[in-house]
């Protein structure tokens, strides 16, 4: 006697989780608490345990920066150390801090290459005890993907590769398939024009490219004072929403200075 079908599919099923690595398992979120971009994301924010991408909208310096504020101040809510892996070493650590992640959080580390930053990286996401890695990645392949998406499951923290190319041609890769849970691209916009002569307030683009099972968006979002705020310019379907309250994203720094002694860990690799 046959199985019934239902009984096959659902088997088949089964057997795709377990090759998947988390079999009876419900998956954590990370929320942003903005309703806009939460409810774009499956489960209300940011899975955990899972690997993530982020890259600038450029090669440039400035949206490279704003790639790196961004993913700071996703690790800024995580509980526990972060581990920030770079492959050149111009990190700027006030930016992690107006992001909401002081340098006393911070473990860094600095890698010669990018076989090092993936090794780290992997390293990095099976340790239980972070709550964050933060990876500066530059080609990044299906298989490398699988394998930092499997430590992240093992380790249960959250990973963010920081797309980052030593050429503008070498960008092209970003479009390329991995195992990551989301893609994010984040581009400058022209910052919040003051009453007064200055520099206002920062803005992005902020991009979904891809997220696993759900759909694309865009989103622009403020900053202001470690904090980042939401305005909705439209999606992909031309939907706008005009009357979209602003709320905060990024963490906040509780406008309290920070602590006077910040200890920074720096090792090599």
């Amino acid at each position: 006697m046959t199985a019934a079908p239902s009984s096959n599919l659902q088997a088949l099923r089964d057997q795709i989780r377990r090759l998947e690595g988390h079999a009876d398992r419900r998956r954590t979120v990370l929320p942003f608490g903005v309703p806009d971009i939460d409810r774009r994301l499956p489960g209300g924010g940011l899975a955990l345990s899972a690997l993530h991408e982020v890259a600038g909208g450029g090669n440039d310096a400035l949206n490279t920066a704003a790639a790196a504020r961004f993913a700071a101040g996703i690790a800024a809510r995580t509980k526990g150390q972060v581990l920030w892996i770079v492959s050149t070493p111009d990190l700027f650590a006030p930016a992690l801090q107006q992001a909401g992640l002081p340098a006393s959080r911070v473990l860094f580390v600095e890698a010669g290459s990018d076989r090092d930053v993936l090794a780290c990286f992997e390293e990095g996401l099976r340790h239980p005890g972070l709550g964050a890695v933060v990876a500066e990645v530059g080609r990044l392949t299906m298989t490398a993907s699988r394998r930092l998406q499997l430590a992240a499951e093992s380790g249960g923290g959250i990973g963010l590769a920081l797309r980052r190319w030593r050429r503008q041609t070498d960008a092209a890769d970003f479009g390329q398939p991995t195992a990551s849970t989301t893609r994010w691209r984040v581009s400058l916009l022209p910052s919040v024009p003051l009453p007064v002569a200055g520099v206002g307030e920062s803005r992005w683009l902020l991009e979904l490219i891809r997220t696993r099972s759900g759909e694309s968006a865009d989103f622009e979002v403020e900053t202001r004072d470690g904090q980042a705020e939401l305005r909705i310019a439209g999606d992909r379907n031309g939907h706008t929403d005009e009357t979209a309250d602003r709320v905060p994203l990024a963490a906040a720094l509780g406008h309290r200075p920070p602590a006077a002694r910040i200890g920074r860990r720096r090792a090599s690799a």
